[in-house]
């Protein structure tokens, strides 16, 4: 059975594996035995996204939870950075989260945070498995008195609200600023109006009536373009676009341009460099992030330290490397001084707070940074056959990379959470790097069919979705 955890937790469509009932309740029993041998009285946190199967879900994992003898609680509808705060905050010894992120609503996901606020690392994954696949998981059911209990903590929002508004500087105010607001219609839908209100902002809400199927549906940050049309319309300082968890940012500036994770990078960054408060003289990134970030960087005296994709994998280098800001070109963000994970409202108070300070719009802010273009292209497949294993193809891709000369980058991955390959080229120039990725994309087509014909059980169906994006994959 391949492993259930991907790179952000276990996702898939909701009420067939691995998101059916019966799997996720048979996870709750092994995450209560797995903290059960840590802690003696342990308390487990769940909190959600607005998917409707969210409420199927989170039933489930509480009855598993409860039949091993330890107690939920429920948190509701918070954004993902929410939940982990909340983790920490409450002493709870896990923080489940219900949700796919950005994906569809059809699809749902969990991810489980620890005590202390970050996100299992995969050895303790591993063991999760193990536990939830073992024959003896249901030897840990408990009778009577010792099942337990079930809460809902109905304060949630407010203490996650007074949290982030106590990280903005208590000299400072948005008064004067007209933000427009896109929660895509997540789990930000009740706190982002309250924080950015409360701090004085002209606030313009879009994707705050949630309905359990219009979670990022033509909204949020992976669809700004209604954010755009709005911040035009009612003349806005910014705009604001979270994804259905709320954990990543996309800003649409006062000219109605889009601003992504890599400039929101180089802009904080470098604030924080003359502000002598980046420790270390650097910032986190992946391997999807322009080479203008590291250009920007440099040209401040500070630098790029690279892992890869995964928020979990730049906080894992922020901290081995101690480092106090990473993120992804996608819009996560992560401020380590004060938060475990990405965090979309954290990210924006950022912003503004330099946007205040500086008085400068984002527009003007964004110029620190100069973007090398860029082309990523989506393959379809049904299987993720090992790049490795088709070796014309690894061939063809180091015959391109030659052809850029040191002046670009080339890299083809699979997607942690989707059945997609993705294939990157950066470079100087726009046009070679295009037909670069289609020259990529069909050897990439060939290589799968040849590799279907000789092992038909590791086939795979292909298709294909362009755009552009800034990225590295590998």
């Amino acid at each position: 059975m391949a492993r259930l955890f991907g790179t952000d937790g276990i996702r898939g469509e909701a009420n067939s594996y691995p998101m059916s009932p019966d799997l996720v309740l048979r996870l709750g029993q092994a995450i209560g035995v797995y903290f059960r041998t840590k802690m003696a009285h342990p308390r487990i946190l769940i909190g959600k996204d607005t998917r409707r199967s969210g409420y199927m879900l989170e039933q489930a994992l509480c009855s598993g939870i409860c039949s091993v003898g330890v107690d939920a609680f429920f948190l509701g509808p918070l954004p993902t950075p929410g939940i982990a705060y909340l983790t920490r905050g409450l002493r709870a010894c896990a923080g489940i989260v219900i949700s796919a992120s950005h994906n569809p609503f059809h699809d749902n996901g969990i991810k489980i945070f620890s005590g202390n606020g970050y996100k299992l690392p995969d050895e303790d994954e591993d063991k999760l498995e193990a536990l939830l696949k073992s024959d003896d998981l249901e030897n840990h059911a408990v009778h009577g008195a010792d099942i337990g209990t079930a809460r809902r903590i109905e304060d949630a929002i407010g203490q996650y609200a007074v949290f982030l508004k106590e990280q903005f500087p208590k000299h400072l105010t948005l008064d004067g600023l007209r933000v427009v607001i896109d929660c895509a219609n997540g789990a930000a839908y009740r706190v982002a109006p309250k924080i950015f209100s409360e701090l004085g902002a002209e606030i313009f809400m879009l994707g705050v009536e949630p309905n359990g199927v219009n979670i990022n549906d033509h909204c949020g940050a992976l669809h700004p373009q209604q954010l755009r049309e709005k911040v035009m319309l009612y003349k806005a300082d910014i705009g604001i676009a979270l994804d259905g968890d709320a954990d990543r940012l996309v800003v649409v500036d006062d000219k109605g341009d889009i601003v992504d994770g890599d400039e929101l990078l180089a802009i904080c960054g470098i604030h924080m460099l003359q502000k002598n408060k980046l420790r270390n003289r650097a910032l986190v990134s992946t391997i999807m992030s322009n080479m203008g970030l590291e250009v920007a960087m440099a040209r401040h005296g500070g630098k790029v330290v690279r892992t890869k994709v995964g928020d979990r994998y730049v906080m894992e280098a922020m901290i081995n490397g101690d480092y106090n800001l990473g993120g992804e070109q996608s819009g996560h963000l992560i401020f380590r001084d004060c938060a475990t994970t990405g965090d979309g409202l954290m990210a924006a108070l950022n912003l503004l707070e330099i946007m205040v300070e500086s008085g400068k719009k984002v527009s003007e802010l964004r110029n620190c940074m100069e973007r090398f273009p860029q082309t990523l292209r989506n393959i379809k497949v049904k299987d993720k056959i090992p790049l490795d294993q088709m070796p014309e193809l690894t061939d063809f891709i180091n015959r391109c990379e030659t052809r850029l000369a040191g002046k670009g980058r080339v890299l083809v991955r699979y997607s942690g959470t989707e059945n997609l390959a993705r294939i990157m080229v950066e470079g100087e120039e726009e046009d070679v790097i295009d037909n670069m990725v289609d020259e990529i994309a069909d050897q990439l087509q060939k290589s799968i069919t040849q590799h279907t014909q000789a092992k038909p059980s590791a086939g795979a169906g292909v298709g294909n979705s362009k755009g552009k994006s800034g990225g590295r994959t590998e």
